[in-house]
Formats: structure tokens, C-alpha cells, sequence
């Protein structure tokens, strides 16, 4: 079975070749394609992968019984298979599974030291605990993160090349609108990419097929699985906490505010009693926390309401798979993708700006004066508003922001939607499949 091509396959590449490469623990939520692509480039650049699995080989657990010396580990390894063979400089050291045996975590500054063996962990976020590792191996191990495919991998999927990718780029860096053949072709695909999601198993069926079939029961089947890990991993004290959290995301993404308030969603309770839960599900990568600003203005780290924020999905495509039957049959009949109230929109634009290196997302909202934005990011030394417009409408808090004289911080923004690109003075328009391009253009193209 060919394999997805992935943005972890080039960042592996690069760790082996640094000379002062530290052992790799690669962290991602549940069905991301973790497993697949490390044994994936072990075999490619490796003459010996000894791959072990806490949870499908528990014997293994017990390798750190007497110590975390590399050639005591190795030595019970080998009494347990003694037909694998550990070769100097040649050999990687594959332990999936980590939050099964937090020992392993603290065998990695040996590993360090040692640097005879290349090592790579990875697990499901949802089930480490660092509190539980004997020693965290600080400075002595380096962690990378992974999330469900981006839209730019989707194209790579789809058979799209890194040059088609940049051609979109150098359209957004100078202005320069798409063809109407373009501006079609590039819509449709990010509609599949709405219905889909990124997570892998779910775009290698649409690919293989050629249509939707299946995908709907397999998203709604990573959604059951989620929750099966939920009660697995949580503490028994937090588990009714969190799974309700959990599922009523798309309950008040259907709302036209979508901000989610603990008080709906049980009797009497408070959110700071919550916190833990929405921290718990953040902290597993499983949703996308976004927090109201307190007030439009930099820094955006600590400027926010601990108390009140919107939750997404991690993945677009299980909010579709939560979606009940008759907002399935208009979203896939009619491509109608306002069903939830431009939820799905803010979802998708939310997932593409943390999958491009943004690490929290913030909105506003007031009253009085009525102003309200869908996320704000920044550039270098300033604050940017970016609108998500399911239908295209009245720009006002995006022409306030910017005008304004009290919010000195916003010299542009950025509106998203179904239009061409664009650049009228005060912001930018870009199609919605532009996105996962955004920080790179604040970064190298935005003139303000």
C-alpha cells in the first residue's frame, strides 16, 4: 500500500542528519499516521529497526526493570528476541506506545549519552502523563508534534506538487487573483478537504475510491474511538468531566455564538470545575481551544478570559462525522456547508492556523460598542483580525477594528472567504484555501 507523503517525513530526514540529534519523541493524537510514517523512514535509512510496542507487547515493559543503562536495556531486549540486531550507528530504536511505559521516557538521557543507537518515541498525547516519568530526560530529548494531514499534504494527495503549492503562494505573496479555472478547481478540492478532514485512513479511502463512500462511517468511528480513549486514559475522578465536555462540541458550534458554557451542560456547574476537563482534551490534542481576548491589543499571550472560549475539533472532519443525519444530507447533496451556522468555516480556519505553527487561537467579542472577530493572529509588530465568512456579507467589526483610532495595535486584516484575492487599503481577501498559507504571508508578504 503506497504510503501518504508527509511533513514528518522531511523533519526525520533532517534530525538524522544533525550531527547532535537527541532522541525524538513524536506526539500527535490518536490515527494521525504516527506509526506508519516513522516505520516508514526507519526502514528507509536503517540497516536494523527494532520496533516495540508497550501495548501490543506488554513483555517489554519490563526492559528497564534493572536500570536504564543502553546496554542493560538492550541486553533484556535481546533476551526477550534475540534474533534483533543492534548495529552501532545503524540501528533505530522505535518505542511506540509511550504512555504505556513512562520508564521508557526516562531511559532517554541514557540513550543521549550513549549515542550509539538512534531512538524515536511516539504515543498518543491522550495517554502521557509526565508527572508519571521518574525523570523527564530534560535537555536530553527533543518533542515534535503531529497533527492529521493539512490541506497542503491533502493536495500532495491528491497528486498536486510542491510547485503547484508554491504557485499558489506566489499568487497570495503578490496579489495576483486566480483564473476563474483556478479559483474553481482549488474550491472544489478544499470542499473535499471540509468533508474529510485530514485524518489519514479517511483521505486514503476517499483517494483509492474515488468518492465519499465509507468516509462518513469512518470518521464517526474515530469519534466512538476517542471517547473509548477518553475513559481508557483519563483519571477516574475527571472521565464524566471530559466526555462531557467532549461531546457537546458540536452542540454549541451550532449556535450562533459558539461559545461554550459549562452551565448548559450540567446542573449547577461552575466552569472553573471544568477547566481541568477543556485543559485535559487541549493538552491531548484532540480539540482547539480558542480564547476571547480581554482586550484588541498585543501581547496575546496571558490577554484572554480563562473563563470563555469556543472548543473545536482538532480534525474538521469529526465535527462532519457529529453532524446529526438530515445536516449530513444537505452538507453532501448540496455542499451546503452553513449548516451549523458557518461552524464548520471557523472549525476549518481554526484547525489550518494551529497545523500551520499557531500555537493558540483567540477571538473577540463586545457589546458596546458591537464588535466581535472570529480570530485574531499577529505579525511581527502588529495585530491581525482575520473574519471567516461563510456567506459574503457586511465587513463592519473588520472595518471598525482597522479604522478605529482606540485599537492602534490593528493596521490591516485579513477576510476569508469564497472570493478571489484582493487588497482594497485596510485588509486582505483571500480564498478560504489560502489559509494554511497565512503565517508564512504575514511573515514574508503582507504589506500594510
Amino acid at each position: 500500500m503506497e504510503l501518504l507523503k508527509r511533513k514528518v517525513d522531511t523533519y526525520l530526514l533532517d534530525w538524522k542528519n544533525n550531527p547532535e540529534r537527541k532522541p525524538l519523541i513524536v506526539k500527535g493524537a490518536r490515527q494521525i499516521g504516527k506509526t506508519e510514517s516513522i516505520r516508514a523512514f526507519g526502514r528507509a535509512n536503517y540497516e536494523s529497526v527494532i520496533e516495540i510496542n508497550f501495548v501490543l507487547q506488554k513483555k517489554f515493559r519490563a526492559i528497564f526493570d534493572n536500570g536504564y543503562e543502553v546496554d542493560t536495556i538492550i541486553k533484556n531486549i535481546s533476551l526477550l528476541e534475540p534474533s534483533w540486531k543492534f548495529i552501532p550507528n545503524k540501528t533505530l530504536l522505535f518505542f511506540d506506545e509511550l504512555q504505556k511505559c513512562p520508564d521508557c521516557a526516562t531511559s532517554l538521557k541514557s540513550f543521549c549519552q550513549d549515542r550509539r543507537y538512534d531512538v524515536i518515541c511516539s504515543g498518543s498525547l491522550m495517554g502521557i502523563y509526565y508527572e508519571e516519568i521518574e525523570s523527564n530526560a530534560v535537555g536530553f530529548k527533543e518533542d515534535f508534534e503531529m497533527h492529521s494531514m493539512d490541506f497542503e499534504e491533502f493536495l500532495w494527495a491528491k497528486g498536486y506538487s510542491s510547485g503547484q503549492v508554491e504557485d499558489l503562494y506566489q499568487h497570495m505573496r503578490h496579489l495576483q487573483p486566480f483564473s476563474p479555472l483556478e479559483l474553481d478547481t482549488m474550491t472544489k478540492v478544499f470542499r473535499d478537504y471540509m468533508s474529510l478532514g485530514g485524518m489519514p485512513e479517511v483521505v486514503k479511502l476517499f483517494i483509492d475510491n474515488g468518492h465519499y463512500g465509507g468516509t462518513l462511517k469512518l470518521q464517526r468511528q474515530l469519534l466512538k474511538d476517542y471517547e473509548e480513549d477518553i475513559t481508557k486514559y483519563a483519571k477516574q475522578t475527571d472521565k464524566a468531566k471530559i466526555l462531557a465536555v467532549y461531546s457537546h462540541i458540536s452542540t454549541f458550534l451550532a449556535k450562533e455564538n459558539k461559545k461554550y458554557q459549562i452551565t448548559k451542560i450540567a446542573k449547577s456547574a461552575r466552569n472553573r470545575e471544568y477547566i481541568g476537563a477543556v485543559e485535559w482534551l487541549e493538552e491531548a490534542g484532540v480539540i482547539n481551544v480558542c480564547h476571547c481576548l480581554n482586550n484588541v491589543e498585543l501581547p496575546l499571550k496571558g490577554n484572554y478570559m480563562a473563563d470563555c472560549y469556543k472548543l473545536y475539533y482538532h480534525d474538521t472532519g469529526l465535527l462532519i462525522g457529529s453532524l446529526d443525519e438530515e445536516a449530513q444530507e444537505d452538507l453532501r447533496a448540496n455542499k451546503n456547508f452553513g449548516t451549523y451556522k458557518g461552524a464548520i468555516y471557523e472549525n476549518i480556519v481554526g484547525e489550518m492556523l494551529r497545523k500551520s505553527g499557531y500555537e493558540h487561537l483567540y477571538f473577540y467579542k463586545h457589546d458596546h460598542p458591537a464588535l466581535e472577530m472570529d480570530f485574531f493572529v499577529r505579525d511581527a509588530d502588529s495585530l491581525v483580525p482575520v473574519e471567516v465568512k461563510a456567506k459574503d456579507g457586511a465587513t463592519t467589526s473588520l472595518n471598525n477594528l482597522i479604522k478605529w483610532a482606540s485599537y492602534p495595535d490593528v493596521k490591516y486584516g485579513v477576510k476569508l472567504g469564497y472570493k478571489n484575492i484582493g487588497w482594497n487599503g485596510l485588509f486582505y481577501t483571500f480564498p478560504y484555501f489560502l489559509t494554511f498559507l497565512l503565517k508564512r504571508f504575514l511573515r514574508e508578504g503582507a504589506t500594510k
